[in-house]
């Protein structure tokens, strides 16, 4: 069984495709549809690293509550980002420029969760634990938006129950999304 690091890690592969791909897109359609997929799997991955992860961290690393509330702030300035950005046509002259300031503070902290913080956790929890958390990871981004809302808590109890509120909206409008599989 994996542990946490690779459905993580997986994630932030994927998110650095999307990126490639809207940048790499021949129309606005097509810029469109990664970019949706782009906002879809950013705001999950946020919102289970905020309900899963970043509450173990905080009981089982040294430093915990630093991490975290770096990594929650580093989130909560891309989220500001993504939300200006998921309001964006491909025509719009900010959307590339935005994107590509998205990507920069996203990559820069998709790097230090890497190399730094995951493997902290990695060496704290037992393989076993690891992996339940890993499955609790990966269970948990079904629930959640699939936007970005700043302006929602950022940490449980209260995320939870805000994005179980919000999810289903979110979900209502990805069936008026265009998505790169829907061809």
């Amino acid at each position: 069984m994996d542990g946490i690091s690779e459905p993580v890690i997986n994630d932030h592969r994927e998110l650095e495709e999307y990126y490639h791909k809207i940048l790499d897109a021949h129309d606005d359609d097509e810029k469109t549809r990664w970019a949706n997929q782009f906002v879809w799997e950013l705001a999950r991955h946020s919102v289970g690293e905020e309900l899963v992860m970043y509450p173990r961290m905080r009981e089982v690393l040294k430093d915990g509550d630093a991490i975290v509330d770096k990594n929650l702030k580093e989130h909560q300035e891309v989220k500001e980002q993504l939300f200006k950005f998921q309001s964006l046509n491909a025509r719009d002259r900010s959307f590339e420029p935005l994107l590509r300031t998205i990507w920069t503070d996203l990559s820069k902290h998709m790097k230090e969760e890497e190399e730094k913080d995951l493997v902290q956790l990695e060496q704290a929890l037992s393989p076993e634990d690891s992996a339940a958390l890993a499955k609790s990871f990966q269970r948990t981004k079904k629930f959640v938006p699939t936007r970005s809302h700043p302006s929602a808590p950022n940490q449980p109890p209260l995320e939870t129950v805000v994005g179980l509120l919000t999810a289903p909206i979110d979900k209502l409008r990805d069936l008026f999304a265009r998505f790169p599989k829907d061809d």
